[in-house]
């Protein structure tokens, strides 16, 4: 007979309706056996008690609903964020806050590399540095004879020096969407977009999705999961080609790796019918701790990287409307046939004609092709007003929020890009579950960083850090912030079956936590310790 271990904590959140609290928890073969008290597993026969949790709180592990695998290989390049990070290792990277600041840890970070190499680093976003926007005459006094590349946080833009534009043959004659430009017409250095930066990262040997293809890279996923309490996420956007597939197979099977990964295959680049064939393939390789099987679509860009896509009035301080990754006569084309082949999409909308203009099209996709439970799910979708929540509840539709922009940039977005009465409801958690949107939130990490107990804080609190609260009655209950990050997520993902709350049948999948998350004041959710995870039975503490 197989092993059974009775868990005892001082609490266990389980997420269940039926059974919303209990103090112990019977594991046996990597699945929860029973929930209740000490005595919850006689009934099936022999078992032993095992008390390593007693002064803990356990809760289902959480599901990050959107992040990316490069999260655990960004840190080979350097980082030139505004804020302080963590990274897999647990090492503080202290922010940099101005581009006196910027500049010296680029200058810092060049003496450091061969010769031959180029400089390359991510994390800035110039939105926080107002009084000039970085450029190509900045990094120049970095370097002058090799490349010097700086990622913006957001993953939809660049900043390059002169030698990198003449890496990429970009000039004053250039006729490309997304190479911006001096008053002069010669380019500034800021590339916008794929487009745009593709061709200077094909020269570069630049391919951030790429680094994540190394075990070192996904261990320190899964390091950097684990840390905050993820036992399952998702890597929400990978071209998933076959060798990439062996080794996630490989690595994930192995009892020491403390994540399950749901990638998502990328649905732009091919044909929508030749992605649907791909997806049908893929489904046959999942397994245990590697589900695949949906599909990443992107319409516009970043919000604050003013290449989102906003209804009217657009940008407050008169930026041109953003650039569109996938046009909507294209988008809709592709959501029609992936909705028809029954493939599941996760579709990236920032702005909110973005958001509109995926609605209209899975509203044509469900007029020719009706199919209930398909779960299409909105991502970020920072902008949506409650008509486009009733759209959504109409279709079937799911929203996975990006709730930690309240606090990484709500004062930047009530200042400087969609101004404040639109601020006032970024992120609608409120909205979403007032029109019975099924709803998770997430970190988009590497963007910001991976901590669910953060995001719900976030959705909880909806506190800037200039400490405006951005939209009272978008506010939502804890309760319902823990459901976002654990069976919210799971559903979105079509595995609430499986994980996202404590109850029989399901993955012996925990958070492990110093405090109850329920019980502490609501503003200090960010702050509740994580002491490690559960993943199938096994034990990961930090």
């Amino acid at each position: 007979m197989a092993d059974t271990v009775v868990y005892r904590a001082s609490k266990i959140i389980t997420m269940d309706p039926t059974l919303p609290e209990a103090t112990h928890v019977a594991v046996r073969d990597g699945l929860v056996l029973a929930v209740g008290d000490a005595d919850c597993a006689t009934p099936w026969g022999d078992f032993r008690r095992d008390d390593r949790y007693r002064d803990t709180v356990l809760m289902p592990g959480f599901v990050e609903g959107h992040a990316h695998m490069m999260t655990g290989a960004m840190w080979a390049y350097t980082y030139a964020g505004h804020q302080d990070r963590i990274d897999p290792d647990g090492r503080k990277w202290e922010g940099l806050t101005d581009i006196a600041g910027v500049m010296a840890g680029l200058k810092r970070a060049l003496a450091s590399l061969p010769a031959d190499k180029p400089l390359i680093a991510w994390g800035f976003d110039p939105i926080f540095l107002p009084t000039e926007r970085l450029n190509r005459r900045h990094l120049d006094e970095v370097s002058t004879d090799r490349p010097v590349v700086i990622m913006h946080s957001n993953f939809h833009l660049m900043t390059v020096n002169s030698a990198a534009l003449a890496v990429a043959g970009y000039d004053r004659n250039t006729n490309a969407v997304g190479v911006a430009r001096f008053d002069d017409g010669e380019p500034n250095g800021e590339l916008q977009e794929m487009a745009a930066m593709f061709p200077l990262m094909r020269r570069l040997g630049v391919d951030f999705r790429a680094l994540a293809r190394a075990e070192s890279a996904m261990r320190g996923f899964a390091n950097s999961a684990m840390r905050v309490g993820v036992t399952t996420s998702t890597d929400l956007l990978n071209e998933l080609p076959e060798e990439d597939i062996a080794k996630l197979v490989a690595v994930t099977a192995r009892d020491d790796f403390q994540l399950r990964i749901v990638p998502a295959l990328n649905g732009m680049t091919q044909a929508p019918e030749d992605v649907a064939r791909r997806v049908a393939e893929l489904r046959k390789r999942s397994t245990d701790k590697l589900r695949l099987g949906i599909v990443k679509l992107m319409a516009d860009g970043s919000i604050q990287g003013y290449t989102g896509r906003l209804k009217w009035p657009g940008y407050i301080l008169g930026h041109p409307n953003g650039i569109w990754n996938t046009p909507p006569d294209r988008l809709k084309e592709q959501i029609v046939c992936l909705h028809r082949e029954g493939v599941q999409m996760h579709i990236h909308v920032n702005g909110d004609e973005a958001s509109e203009a995926a609605l209209d099209a899975i509203e044509e996709a469900q007029a020719r092709h009706p199919r209930f439970d398909h779960r299409h799910t909105l991502q970020h979708c920072q902008m949506a007003d409650d008509s486009q929540f009733r759209r959504m509840a109409a279709l079937g539709l799911c929203a996975n929020l990006f709730a930690n922009h309240i606090w990484y940039f709500g004062d930047q977005h009530y200042e400087r890009t969609m101004g404040p009465n639109r601020a006032m409801r970024l992120d609608a958690c409120g909205s979403a579950l007032r029109h019975d949107v099924p709803l998770a939130i997430h970190s988009d990490s590497p963007v910001t960083p991976m901590g669910p107990l953060h995001v719900a804080w976030c959705a909880v609190n909806r506190l800037t850090p200039s400490g405006r609260v951005l939209g009272e009655d978008q506010k939502i209950s804890v309760k319902a912030a823990l459901h976002a990050i654990t069976l919210g997520a799971a559903f979105t993902l079509k595995l609430d079956r499986e994980i996202g709350s404590i109850e029989t049948g399901k993955k012996a999948d925990f958070a492990v936590l110093e405090k109850d998350p329920l019980t502490v004041p609501a503003v200090e959710l960010k702050d509740v310790p994580v002491l490690g995870t559960v993943v199938g039975g096994h034990h990961f503490p930090i």
